[in-house]
């Protein structure tokens, strides 16, 4: 959203857009300390609510007071007249207007005294952090171009703050230079891809998570020993590939209880499986009960391939799923563990909805749901789930807890490439 100074006489709204509120000013009665001045946090669900009808909005500064005459300008207060709400339209701009009024009526149903209950664990786990910090050391490090293949982490919001100081998403190993700088995302890669790294001269830094390397070498030793090794997790995501990548002509992918019953292996003796680390823990479960009923002498890795976080994450909202109206999960919609998390919570009956940020926020998912649950996929930043308290906050007085239900501590020394610039990887973000 492009931010705007307070609207006066010289100020124009661009056709066709609607200025929504960050902060009215020239309001009598408001509670601020300056009572000419009120907050409007909810500002971001009026937008959201605005691109749902295709219209741009622009945010910013009204001081109501210099509005012109030819503005249509609407603002109310709200909860006990600490924030507010406001829009301001070109008067003859019926569409605009239309639009306007239609989101501000919406949210205005919304409104309300509320409770937020966020689960702890949520958002940022060690593996996303130590990915995250070697590609902001690197651009740091480097003078020139930086190239990271597919996307660091599964987060629309990361990738684009990483664009935006230099980094080269790609696809395809095809689209970076040779000799050029390239990191690998915490997804992995298989060694067909480090191998024509290596043959093209390419500086490569290796971002994979550490827990999904674990996953690799257990199927190469798996492999190795001769078993048939099932690969338990979504087809065509990146880690999946990258694992099924270590060992192609023994490795074998599941998805599902009837994908096991399907199955068909040389030696029913010699079976082992793995799983991404990003499942849901009990559907995953079901899976692998299938497996050994089908297969008694099946061969389980040493410890859990479903990563901490993951099960930490859907252990927390476990607990405050069934207790809470609603459950917002913040998240992109290629994040496997985002996902798992959405599915959770409906399948303890609560209805739950993926959001990539506060302007995903639908009103009517809040009308009448007066406990909300949140919580955030591994790889959505900390901030958003700020912001998407904030802007509850500003429909009305909200009692915000936090249910914690383990303390993640874990860090992960960032690749040799990656160190010696930039954050120290122990400080915290």
């Amino acid at each position: 959203m492009t931010a705007t100074p307070a609207l006066g006489p010289s100020d124009p709204l661009p056709a066709g857009a609607v200025l929504v509120a960050r902060e009215l000013q020239g309001i009598t009665g408001a509670a601020e300390a300056d009572a000419a001045v009120l907050r409007c946090p909810a500002a971001v669900l009026v937008e959201g609510e605005l691109r749902r009808q295709g219209v741009r909005s622009v945010g910013g500064v009204v001081d109501i007071t210099a509005v012109r005459q030819n503005m249509d300008t609407t603002w109310v207060t709200l909860g006990d007249g600490g924030t507010g709400l406001g829009v301001v339209v070109r008067g003859g701009d019926r569409r605009a207007r239309l639009a306007a009024r239609s989101a501000m009526g919406a949210w205005l149903a919304a409104s309300g005294p509320r409770k937020v209950v966020l689960a702890a664990p949520r958002s940022f786990c060690a593996g996303i952090e130590r990915a995250v910090d070697v590609v902001e050391n690197v651009l740091e490090q480097r003078e020139g171009p930086v190239y990271v293949r597919k996307q660091i982490v599964h987060n629309t919001h990361v990738v684009s703050d990483l664009e935006s100081r230099g980094a080269i998403f790609v696809d395809d190993l095809d689209d970076v230079p040779d000799h050029a700088t390239v990191i690998f995302s915490a997804h992995g890669v298989s060694p067909a891809v480090r191998a024509e790294a290596a043959e093209r001269g390419m500086e490569v830094i290796d971002a994979t998570c550490p827990l999904v390397t674990k996953v690799h070498a257990e199927a190469r030793r798996f492999a190795g020993r001769g078993d048939t090794v099932v690969l338990i997790g979504h087809a065509g995501h990146e880690e999946v590939e990258g694992t099924l990548g270590e060992a192609p002509e023994r490795t074998v992918l599941v998805e599902s209880v009837d994908d096991v019953l399907a199955l068909d292996v040389p030696d029913p003796l010699r079976v082992s499986y793995l799983t991404q680390t990003t499942l849901a823990v009990d559907e995953t479960a079901d899976i692998i009960a299938a497996l050994r009923a089908r297969f008694p002498a099946l061969r389980a890795p040493g410890s859990d391939d479903i990563c901490y976080a993951s099960t930490n994450r859907q252990e927390a909202l476990r607990d405050i799923a069934s207790a809470a109206d609603l459950v917002l999960v913040v998240g992109s919609a290629n994040s496997s563990n985002s996902l798992r998390l959405v599915e959770l919570a409906r399948r303890q009956g609560t209805p739950a909805y993926l959001v990539e940020d506060a302007r995903d926020i639908r009103p009517d998912w809040l009308i009448n749901n007066r406990i909300v649950g949140i919580t955030a996929g591994a790889s959505a930043p900390p901030r958003l789930v700020d912001e998407i308290v904030e802007a509850l906050r500003g429909l009305g007085p909200t009692e915000v807890t936090e249910h914690e239900t383990s303390r993640e501590t874990l860090q992960f020394t960032l690749p040799a490439g990656a160190r010696n610039a930039g954050r120290c990887p122990d400080t915290p973000r």
